[in-house]
């Protein structure tokens, strides 16, 4: 089993170095922060990481969560974990100071929160649909709901969901049916939400879900879709827990991974009536979830590069310990070539996913706090449009990466007592739940490609190209990067133009839409690489062989030239293949 330990010296590299630490103080509100703070809570949160969450990790996997009629108990040590990491102050990390957080910039908290991930994805959850409630409210939310639901849910005590799907309506939001009847200054939901991620559980003393609904009178489709808070307790005028309100779990589902986090069937209005208040606007209540949304795809793309992360150094560790076969100068099958290759892709590509990660939550940093509006605009924009690559790319990437975990432990790593196969099982869901990978290619075609002509994505090549331009090519290694960086440039613009020239098409665009996020994401990646590649080699030349700078230069090389190639198959697939993905006709097959 492993003995997780978050790579501090990487998120630090990104962090200090890619981004830029004096950057990230020069936001308005981090006048606290300085370097040391910055270290020392990356220091703490990775000993409760690797002490209180990771060794409940295989405990949760085998105990699941449990339903008993309407009550949820979590597995052995959750409560008791919870309950630390609440007075410990983290669920208030990235919080506004406003409602008792402690007003991180997302970024840093975004190294934090990967630690939770790695270490513990099913307890992770937790939080992180926590925070997407807090944001709804402190986006879209009046005086008064802010003022009786934020404070404790920024401190922990209370947790929040998400309650988007039902039964006939997941992706497509626009067959929701749950109604929504107004009575004096609340209104009364009844329906029936699934896979309802903390539905029901013991970890807090009250639960805040936020609901999709209809209104009596309110128009078809998603633009009569509004939003409510339906807390599992109502809430007296001084703050205290009222009567249970008509809200209760009604079966857990089994799934393939994340055993412990309890995914939940939520009934609502069984007994009359749920008793909900309305977000912001009636029929707006898509929009206002989006911005829940989107902070949760995020965490997503987040998880699939954390739970790779894991998944990594567990085969690391098998690799360096076991002796097998007669590698070139014997010992263990780490030397082996093959091996190598397998560790040596996960490692690439988790360095690069992670740098993406962070980039895409400081450019949302920039949007919120920048002085400047044409930065704030085109943060928001960049923002934006990185975030379906981080959601989509991450996730799939994972799913290799988890899978190469098991295949480097061999047949061992297809029993389960060593820990390998359940973070591909785990790992599983990342694809699928905040909108499937299909949904964030969709995504990224239509909203952030095509709707604004290109512009985005034509901001983000022209960055590209200006590291491209910068590289130099004094050593072999920087040459190569180069080369790699320049061509999975032009991919990627030849592709944005095809799109364009297609976009009267939308069965065509549709059909590019994968090959065209995975080349997006290998390209961004690229880009992380290249730039982490010019930092290393300037420090190499002061400092001498400084091994963590050696290894990110290999690492960045052997990206270059083992992933990045596939981004011109990719292109060829999106220009030549996508008439005949739909012209197939697999009705009749």
């Amino acid at each position: 089993m492993l003995d997780y330990s978050a790579p501090l010296r990487d998120m630090q590299f990104v962090l200090n170095e890619l981004i830029g630490f004096e950057q990230i103080c020069a936001l308005p509100g981090t006048d606290d922060i300085s370097l040391d703070l910055s270290n020392a809570v990356l220091e703490e949160a990775s000993k409760f990481a690797k002490d209180v969450l990771a060794p409940l990790n295989r405990i949760g996997d085998l105990e699941g969560s449990k339903l008993d009629e309407d009550q949820v108990t979590t597995p052995t040590g959750w409560k008791d974990a919870y309950t630390a990491f609440k007075d410990s102050g983290w669920c208030s990390l990235a919080m506004s100071p406003n409602f008792g957080g402690q007003g991180f910039p997302k970024v840093m908290a975004t190294a934090v929160y990967e630690m939770w991930d790695s270490a513990n994805m099913s307890f992770s959850l937790c939080p992180l649909l926590t925070n997407g409630a807090i944001e709804a409210i402190q986006s879209h939310g009046d005086d008064k709901l802010q003022a009786t639901y934020l404070d404790k849910l920024v401190s922990g005590d209370w947790a929040g969901t998400m309650n988007l799907t039902e039964s006939q309506a997941g992706s497509d939001l626009s067959a929701v049916r749950t109604k929504a009847v107004p009575e004096g200054d609340h209104y009364l939901i009844k329906g029936q939400k699934i896979y309802i991620t903390y539905g029901e559980h013991d970890l807090t003393e009250n639960i805040i879900h936020l609901v999709l609904a209809r209104t009596p009178d309110a128009p078809e489709g998603v633009k009569g879709i509004s939003l409510f808070v339906v807390p599992k307790f109502l809430v007296n005028s001084d703050g205290t827990l009222g009567q249970r309100n008509d809200v209760k779990c009604i079966s857990l589902e089994h799934k393939l991974g994340i055993h412990a986090s309890p995914t939940a069937v939520m009934s609502y209005g069984e007994a009359g009536g749920a008793i909900g208040y309305l977000v912001g606007q009636e029929n707006n209540g898509l929009m206002y979830m989006f911005t829940m949304m989107n902070a949760a795809r995020h965490g997503v793309g987040r998880e699939g590069m954390a739970i790779s992360e894991a998944s990594f150094q567990l085969a690391h560790s098998y690799a360096t310990a076991r002796v097998q076969g007669q590698p070139l100068g014997g010992g263990s099958i780490i030397r082996h070539p093959d091996v190598k290759r397998m560790l040596m892709t996960m490692k690439s590509k988790i360095e690069a996913m992670r740098a993406l990660a962070y980039v895409c939550a400081f450019e949302y940093d920039l949007t919120d706090r920048h002085q400047n509006e044409d930065q704030r605009s085109l943060s928001g924009r960049r923002g934006d449009l990185l975030t379906p690559i981080v959601k989509g790319w991450c996730t799939e990437v994972a799913q290799e990466i988890t899978s190469l975990g098991v295949q480097v432990h061999g047949g061992m790593g297809f029993i389960e007592e060593t820990g390998a196969a359940q973070y591909q099982r785990d790992a599983r869901i990342t694809t699928i739940y905040e909108g499937t990978t299909g949904i964030q290619a969709g995504d990224l075609v239509g909203r952030k490609t095509l709707r604004d002509g290109g512009r985005g994505m034509e901001e983000l090549i022209s960055d590209m190209q200006g590291t491209v331009a910068g590289l130099n090519e004094s050593t072999p290694a920087m040459r190569k990067i180069k080369k790699a960086l320049a061509t999975s440039v032009d991919d990627l613009k030849n592709a944005v133009h095809w799109l364009l020239s297609n976009a009267s098409d939308p069965q065509l665009t549709a059909a590019a839409a994968s090959s065209y996020l995975e080349l997006a994401g290998i390209t961004c990646g690229g880009w992380m690489m290249a730039k982490s590649a010019v930092l290393s080699d300037e420090k190499l030349k002061d400092s001498g062989c400084d091994p963590f700078y050696a290894a990110k230069m290999d690492t960045a090389v052997f990206y270059c030239s083992q992933i990045m190639p596939f981004t011109s198959s990719l292109l060829n697939i999106i220009q030549n293949g996508s008439t005949d993905i739909v012209n197939l006709n697999l009705e009749s097959a």
